[in-house]
């Protein structure tokens, strides 16, 4: 075992370095997508480094200076413009950059540009005509502030049965919009507490004989773009202090016969005429609903990016931590580092695996999203436009709890694997946890969206076994499902370590392990049926230990299958491959350890034996990863600025970080102003016990 040095001229962390195996720049230029791509992320930090705007408050901010400082923040990023209309559309490598350090400085001030001018304009985009173009004008100079209204007070994640309302009056050519009760108010928009001047709003569509037409969107004005004073007929307003990101203005709003004109509507897959006649070029309502989809996935794959770049943040800090924390070691020798112990091996390094499976899934889904879109922008081939649309949308919704619980697995436990230091503010995991706190919930409460994935596959099982229809798909995510009879003959009899090292033997027994729950979810389901239960209540009663876990190892294996092609693509130089394999190896048996219950329920292991080589495997590569890990974290770390974290600066010298944090904190050796209160002391056992 190790033992550091602890003088203030020694970086700990030096130690570590020395030992990794690989080329860790090598690695960084295929992590990122090229040096190019560094050199712009580093240009990127040092330039907000240096801009007063972007510094850390060295007091706590109340909930209306972190909104405005997130606000000025916003507007100094588009005075910047770090990048130009054609790398935001092509270069999805700089643009997951920037949203990365963007997400890690301050997360309030990069969800509220997402909302404006992101999400706002790909709905204008996505949704809307040439009509709309203007109103990306007026997003991109600031000229309007934007929002995006879906959830209702008592409507969430049951997008179709939102309650707001638009009647379109043929005689003044307005649509009149209107929230049907209070319960109706749109609720949880981000922006729209204080500043939004516009919104998306989404609407159940009445023409004037009295007929709905769905779910459509508008383009609806909310608040006078110079004095932010609300129009009449709009009720808006702030929902008041969240658990976290509290710099984010989450609003509701609500309308009473609040007219707007008709070229408002986002008439991509429905318009109306001005006679007042309803027409679309997608017959079937729900092929229209499903086209709409797409836009409901650009915010879940941003918020899976966005969990990732959490779950890297705890991981950077406590790992560089624990490779500069020494504590305890052999009689005869100094402390040694806890980085050494396999107990904190255990607890970190999986979560350091996890970054880099989802950072090769990431980048495969930005470029199936990058289809999606291409496609979207064509009136044609509509019901591909669908199939594509479904797909993206349970991909989506499984990554998003995947990510996110993962990031909010790995804050814990990297907070408590840093003990008592990791428990202070300035360790940023209590940051870090109630901003990724929300992650779970909005945009679609993870077991909610976990349903929608398992749903799907159970149908595509349905229809083979009904009515032969190949399981298939545009994005190929299922179609392993086509040949389930054969997946499931498959079995595992590891008799060494070195057979369980092997990454086809991880994705076999992935695709074993979906088929298997697939074909239980499928039979428990048909078996409600069989006791006269609907649809909907045999579904429900199927979640927790089947459709629930179908769902999760699902998109576990979609990670895997990623991991893997993005590892054979990989430079094989500088030893890069074979540390990815290490890593590929710790995410896919620590992923299966959570399912060895239906591993061995279904005979695919046999055995305590198999257990126990799974067990070693797992500790065998964490053994094997404690002299690369310290490296593997400096190829995916932004500067100290941007980290922000006293015990993961990549100094190593957590303890004068520590102190000089404390010194510096205002007020840490000034009297209070209440010190008087200790003066006037208490007549001990002076009162009564109330009487009963």
């Amino acid at each position: 075992m190790a033992s550091t040095d602890r003088s203030p001229s020694v970086n700990p962390l030096d130690r570590y370095r020395r030992q990794a195996s690989f080329n860790w720049h090598k690695l960084q230029e295929y992590v990122y997508g090229g040096r190019d791509i560094i050199e712009f992320k580093n240009a990127v930090c040092k330039t907000l480094e240096s801009d007063p705007v972007f510094q850390h408050p060295i007091k706590e901010l109340t909930r209306d200076e972190q909104q405005r400082t997130a606000m000025i923040q916003c507007m100094k990023l588009s005075e910047y413009r770090f990048l130009s209309d054609e790398e935001f559309d092509n270069s999805s490598h700089k643009r997951r950059a920037l949203g990365e350090i963007l997400t890690m400085l301050n997360r309030n001030t990069s969800a509220k540009r997402y909302l404006h001018e992101t999400l706002f304009v790909k709905c204008v985009l996505m949704l809307g005509s040439k009509r709309h173009i203007p109103y990306i004008h007026q997003i991109q100079k600031y000229q309007i502030y934007g929002c995006f209204s879906l959830t209702e007070l008592s409507h969430g994640s049951n997008v179709r049965c939102m309650r707001t309302t638009a009647t379109f009056d043929p005689n003044t050519q307005e649509f009149i919009i209107n929230t049907p009760d209070f319960e109706a108010t749109k609720w949880w928009v981000g922006n729209l507490g204080k500043t939004a001047t516009h919104t998306i709003l989404f609407a159940q569509l009445y023409t004037a004989d009295g007929k709905c037409h769905g779910l459509h969107t508008f383009v609806v004005p909310i608040r006078d773009p110079v004095s932010l004073s609300p129009y009449s007929g709009v009720l808006v307003g702030d929902i008041g202090k969240k658990i976290g990101q509290n710099g984010i203005d989450s609003g509701f709003i609500a309308f009473n016969d609040y007219r707007i004109p008709r070229e408002n509507l986002l008439n991509r897959t429905g318009d109306v005429t001005s006679q007042g006649k309803y027409i679309s070029s997608i017959k079937d309502p729900n092929k229209r609903l499903a086209v709409t989809l797409p836009i409901l996935s650009v915010g879940r794959i941003l918020i899976t990016d966005s969990g990732l770049t959490n779950l890297k943040a705890a991981t950077i800090a406590a790992i560089r931590y624990s490779a500069a924390r020494c504590q305890f070691g052999p009689r005869s020798s100094a402390e040694v580092a806890i980085i050494e112990y396999q107990l904190q091996q255990w607890r970190l390094f999986p979560y350091l695996a996890a970054v880099y499976a989802l950072n090769a899934f990431m980048i495969s889904f930005y470029e199936d999203y990058t289809y999606m879109e291409k496609m979207s922008d064509t009136d044609s081939q509509y019901d591909l436009q669908a199939l594509l649309a479904q797909e993206m949308h349970i991909l989506s919704a499984a990554s998003k709890p995947l990510s996110t619980w993962l990031a909010r697995d790995a804050i814990q436990e990297c907070r408590e694997a840093c003990g008592g230091h990791g428990f202070h503010e300035g360790s940023r995991f209590g940051e870090l946890r109630n901003d990724n706190d929300p992650s779970c919930t909005y945009e679609g409460d993870n077991n909610v969206l976990l349903q929608q994935t398992s749903n799907y596959l159970l149908t595509l099982i349905f229809l083979k076994a009904t009515r032969g229809i190949a399981i298939k798909s545009p994005l190929g995510s299922v179609n392993f499902l086509d040949q389930a009879e054969s997946v499931l003959r498959r079995k595992f009899k590891p008799t060494t370590i070195d057979s369980c090292k092997d990454m086809k033997v991880i994705l076999r027994t992935y695709e074993w392990l979906v088929a298997y729950l697939a074909k239980k979810s499928a039979e428990k389901v048909q078996s409600s049926l069989g006791r006269n239960k609907d649809m909907f209540s045999a579904r429900n009663g199927s979640q927790v230990y089947h459709c629930r876990p179908l769902a999760m190892a699902f998109i576990e294996n979609r990670v895997l299958q990623k991991f893997y092609e993005y590892i054979n693509n990989a430079p094989d130089q500088g030893n890069v491959r074979a540390v990815l394999v290490k890593l590929f190896l710790l995410y896919g048996w620590w992923s299966l350890d959570k399912h060895l219950t239906q591993l061995l329920q279904g005979s695919y292991l046999k055995g305590g034996e198999c257990v126990n080589l799974i067990h070693e495997t797992i500790l065998s590569l964490c053994s094997e990863l404690k002299g690369e890990a310290v490296r593997l974290v400096d190829v995916i770390a932004p500067t100290n600025f941007i980290l922000n974290s006293t015990i993961g600066s990549d100094n190593g010298q957590i303890y004068k970080n520590i102190y000089q944090k404390a010194l510096t904190t205002p007020g840490s050796m000034v009297r209070p102003d209440w010190y008087q209160v200790f003066l006037n002391k208490p007549k001990i056992h002076s009162k009564p016990l109330a009487k009963l």
